[in-house]
C-alpha cells in the first residue's frame, strides 16, 4: 500500500507540475491535505471539520467550514483534530495564474500576505456555492477543452473575489512566544528557498531584509528574534544554508562556478568566491576538487 501511495504521489507531483495547477476533493477520513508537499505552489483549501492553522507567527482554530489560501512564500501548518474532514482543494503555480489578467495584484491581496487573513468561515450558503465552483474545476479539468486553462483561472479568480468580499476572521491568536515563533517561521522560509534545482530560477533572498519584507516585519524586529533564540545572527543563518547549498551544487553538479554564483543570487562569480572562501577557508574550485 504504502509503495502505491508514494506512486500516486509521484504521479500528483509529476502532473501537478507540468500543468501548473491541480484540484481535487478532500473526502472524509482521508489524508489529501497532508499530501501536499510542493513549495512552489499556492494553495486554496475548501475545508469542513475541526482544525488548527498555524500561518507565519498565528494560529487560528477551526471548527466548521473555512476557506483558507496558502501562500507558497509563507510558511503554515495544519493540525486535523476531527475524525471527518471533507473538502476540496486547489493547487496553482504563480505563473499559471500569471496569464490571467490582474493576476499580480491578486496574488498581493490580503488573501496570500503573511500579514493578511487567509482563513474565512463560512455559511451553508457560501459553502454550496463555493463547492459547485470546486466541483466544476474538477471536471473541467478532466476534459480535453482546449481553453480549459482560461476557464479555471476564472473559476480561481471567482473564488479569490468572493473571499475579497467576506469579512475575515479576526480569532487569530499570537504564539505565546513571539520571537521563538517569528524565528521558526524565518528558519522554515529559509529552508523552503532550496534546493536550487535550475539556475534559470535564481536564489532572491539572500539578506535579512528581504526576509524582514517577506514576513512584513522589520529588520530589527527579525534580527532580535532570531539573534535571542539561536543565538546566531540572522544573517549568519542565512550565510550558513548558502554555503551549504553551494557546497551540494559543487558536489552534485556540473555546472560551472559562474552558474552556481548567479543560480545562488551572486552578482559576480568574484562575489561567491569571496564569500565561500571567508566562510570555509578555501575558494569553491578547490572544494570542487577535494570531493570529486
Amino acid at each position: 500500500m504504502a509503495i502505491k501511495n508514494d506512486r500516486l504521489l509521484s504521479d500528483f507531483n509529476r502532473d501537478l507540475k507540468l500543468k501548473g495547477f491541480n484540484v481535487w476533493q478532500i473526502e472524509s477520513d482521508s489524508n489529501a491535505t497532508r499530501i501536499y508537499s510542493r513549495k512552489d505552489f499556492y494553495k486554496i483549501c475548501l475545508t469542513t471539520g475541526k482544525s488548527i492553522i498555524h500561518y507565519a507567527d498565528r494560529s487560528f482554530e477551526a471548527e466548521g467550514t473555512v476557506l483558507f489560501f496558502g501562500n507558497p512564500h509563507v510558511p503554515y501548518s495544519w493540525e486535523t483534530l476531527s475524525t471527518t474532514y471533507m473538502g476540496y482543494t486547489c493547487l496553482f503555480s504563480g505563473d499559471f495564474l500569471k496569464s490571467a489578467d490582474r493576476s499580480d495584484s491578486l496574488q498581493q491581496s490580503p488573501l496570500f500576505k503573511i500579514g493578511g487573513t487567509p482563513i474565512l468561515m463560512m455559511t451553508e450558503q457560501q459553502r454550496l456555492f463555493l463547492n459547485g465552483i470546486f466541483e466544476k474545476m474538477i471536471e473541467e479539468q478532466q476534459t480535453t477543452y482546449a481553453y480549459k486553462d482560461d476557464l479555471i483561472r476564472n473559476y480561481i479568480n471567482l473564488i479569490i473575489h468572493e473571499a475579497l468580499k467576506m469579512q475575515p476572521s479576526a480569532n487569530f491568536n499570537q504564539h505565546k512566544n513571539a520571537l521563538s515563533r517569528i524565528t521558526a517561521v524565518f528558519l522554515e522560509l529559509l529552508e523552503r528557498q532550496f534546493p536550487i534545482e535550475t539556475a534559470e530560477r535564481p536564489l532572491t533572498m539572500n539578506t535579512a531584509h528581504d526576509y524582514a519584507k517577506a514576513l512584513s516585519i522589520h529588520v530589527n524586529y527579525l534580527n532580535k528574534a532570531v539573534k535571542e533564540t539561536t543565538g546566531k545572527s540572522t544573517t549568519t543563518h542565512i550565510a550558513e544554508r548558502i554555503v551549504r547549498e553551494a557546497k551540494a551544487l559543487l558536489h552534485h553538479t556540473d555546472w560551472n562556478v559562474a552558474e552556481i554564483a548567479y543560480a545562488l543570487g551572486f552578482e559576480y562569480p568574484s562575489y561567491f568566491n569571496n564569500f565561500f572562501r571567508k566562510i570555509t577557508g578555501t575558494n569553491p574550485g578547490a572544494f570542487r576538487e577535494t570531493v570529486v
